[in-house]
């Protein structure tokens, strides 16, 4: 049986591939958030890794949730509600809480189309590039359920509180320059570019520091969250500890001697 999340390891970049291509690799199954949960981990205990791309087997990044299994009342949405709301907190809840938890920047290299589940799963990546094939929407209401993964919460702060509901409220799936005239993605691509293009910069993001590359996404995580105060009171601690790394003399040096750094994560 093929692995349902694959996890491969390139120099400091780790490509996830949602592996589930005869489907249209829906999400949510049994095994889902623990494959998810580990992947995660494993990348933020390794100080290699210095940027992940997420994306999807065969001609979709996911079509969100399993729509059979809920006609049937079968996986995890059969039984009283209080038991599916603890299904949603330990199962589905798990995979987009691990996305968002990743320590190092994440890009979602979105090949076809991203719906319901699979919009949030991307939103919770640090920035996305869409193939001209993508898609996107999150159509919850359109099947009689609310946006239950999170995207209520962060989808008006990629796109806006107005179009967001709007997306919501309509159900609409929307192409990929749509997608990116809204702020959804940031580049679209041909459909046989896309790796290449997400790999490209992946190669750029991990000429930096990474050391400050975990702490400059745990302060832009947190800007979203917390005051100004509190943010700033962090950057203040944060940028004291980089002062002392090694890394940030190499940079200096580098800088000085007009040739690129070579950074060790010290």
């Amino acid at each position: 049986m093929s692995d349902p999340l694959i996890f491969e390891k390139n120099g400091h970049v780790v490509t996830l591939t949602i592996n589930r291509p005869d489907s249209r690799n829906p999400l949510g199954e049994a095994e889902d958030a623990d494959n998810f949960t580990n992947a995660a981990a494993r990348i933020n205990e390794d100080m290699d890794v210095r940027c992940v791309i997420l994306t999807g087997a065969g001609s979709a990044f996911s079509a969100g949730g399993n729509i059979k299994a809920m006609r049937e009342k079968g996986g995890g949405f059969g039984g009283p509600g209080v038991q599916i709301a603890d299904r949603y907190r330990n199962g589905i809840h798990r995979i987009v809480k691990s996305v968002w938890g990743i320590q190092v920047p994440v890009i979602a290299a979105v090949n076809g189309p991203a719906i319901g589940l699979g919009n949030d799963v991307a939103c919770m990546c640090d920035t996305r590039i869409a193939s001209d094939k993508a898609k996107f929407g999150v159509t919850f209401l359109k099947i009689g359920l609310i946006p239950g993964d999170g995207g209520a919460w962060l989808l008006p702060k990629i796109i806006g509180m107005a179009r967001a509901a709007e997306l919501f409220y309509t159900g609409d799936v929307i192409e990929p320059q749509k997608a990116k005239e809204w702020g959804l993605v940031s580049e679209v691509v041909p459909h046989d570019d896309l790796m290449a293009h997400a790999d490209a910069l992946a190669q750029k993001i991990c000429q930096q520091s990474p050391n400050v590359l975990r702490m400059t996404k745990r302060l832009m995580r947190e800007g979203m969250m917390n005051s100004y105060d509190t943010v700033m009171e962090m950057s203040a601690n944060m940028q004291a500890l980089a002062h002392h790394t090694d890394d940030h003399m190499e940079a200096l040096d580098a800088f000085f001697e007009k040739r690129p750094p070579v950074y060790k994560g010290q």
